[in-house]
């Protein structure tokens, strides 16, 4: 093995024994749960992981799937304040597309990756229990000819988390296998809705007590600019988080997801991380180098810039 090699194998180790055994959730982006190379990167990495000894749990999205199948039946997408509207129609394609397509492709990329995953859905065994969401105010962005208007908006079939039972997944994380679970759930009447995927992501990332939550998308994390990389953020705290939304800095897709960020530390969660899953060994080097290549987000900073009470990676 060569030297540099070899350094960068003894730098992991500090990394490698804080997180054994702890439970890491991972979110896939729809994006990234299309069969192909890079899907197969993402569950490389996370086979590492697992044979580290970190309990990895995958939740997967597929909002592009479900566009492309709307398409495709004539059904036209609507959204609202970066959440997707769903009615009875729609419902039934993201079954399709959640349950069906998209966990089924990343339960194959996981077969070929030698990682023993099992598929479920919030729906399984109770796992997620969500409630209708109600009608709610959405405040639209302002923009360069308009101050920004405020309009009630009913989500339809879209439900918000009220419980998580983890027992289904500590059975099947204590026999070594790996959930990869899409977002849908039921209430208690089995009336089934489409859940943001963050959100679901989030909740079991607090009912499980992770040690992380890392959110892949196709962005490199938080930036200043969208179109400049030079503006990323690579740590913030969730006071910054609220000053950059504030600002509208955060804005659009990235509001939902940051909501889910901050519940997760609000949950317990120590350390949530936003990734870039497209590029090549993020997410390992994001867990295991010091600088990492995203934004990760804590619940306070100190006067160094640091983070208080947080282990590496």
């Amino acid at each position: 093995m060569h030297t540099t090699d070899l350094s960068t194998f003894r730098n992991a180790i500090p990394y490698i024994r804080a997180y054994k055994g702890r439970t890491f959730v991972i979110k896939f982006g729809g994006r990234l749960c299309e069969t192909g190379p890079v899907l197969d990167h993402l569950v490389e990495q996370c086979s590492l992981l697992y044979q580290l000894g970190i309990q990895v749990v995958l939740v997967h999205g597929g909002g592009e799937q479900v566009n492309a199948l709307c398409e495709r039946m004539g059904v036209v997408p609507r959204m609202a304040a970066g959440r997707r509207i769903t009615d009875a129609e729609t419902l039934q394609i993201t079954k399709m597309v959640f349950a069906g397509a998209v966990n089924t492709d990343v339960l194959a990329a996981c077969r070929a990756g030698h990682l023993p995953a099992m598929g479920l859905s919030g729906v399984d065994a109770a796992l997620v229990s969500v409630r209708r969401r109600p009608p709610v105010t959405v405040q639209e962005p302002a923009s360069a000819s308009s101050s920004g208007t405020s309009s009630v908006v009913d989500y339809g079939f879209v439900g918000d988390v009220i419980a998580v039972n983890p027992t289904p997944m500590l059975h099947l994380l204590a026999g070594g296998f790996v959930p990869v679970v899409c977002s849908l759930a039921a209430d208690d009447a089995g009336q089934v809705y489409n859940v943001n995927a963050d959100t679901i992501a989030s909740a079991l990332a607090v009912a499980l007590k992770a040690a992380k939550y890392f959110l892949l998308t196709t962005v490199d994390g938080v930036m200043g600019n969208i179109h400049d990389p030079a503006t990323l953020f690579s740590q913030l705290s969730m006071e910054d988080v609220a000053n950059l939304v504030a600002k509208g800095v955060i804005s659009g897709g990235m509001l939902p997801k940051m909501e889910a960020c901050l519940a997760a530390l609000r949950g317990g969660v120590d350390r949530v991380h936003i990734v870039n899953g497209a590029s090549h060994n993020t997410l390992l080097a994001e867990v295991f180098t010091n600088s990492g290549c995203g934004t990760l987000i804590t619940a306070r900073r100190n006067l160094n810039n640091g983070t208080e009470g947080a282990p590496p990676g």
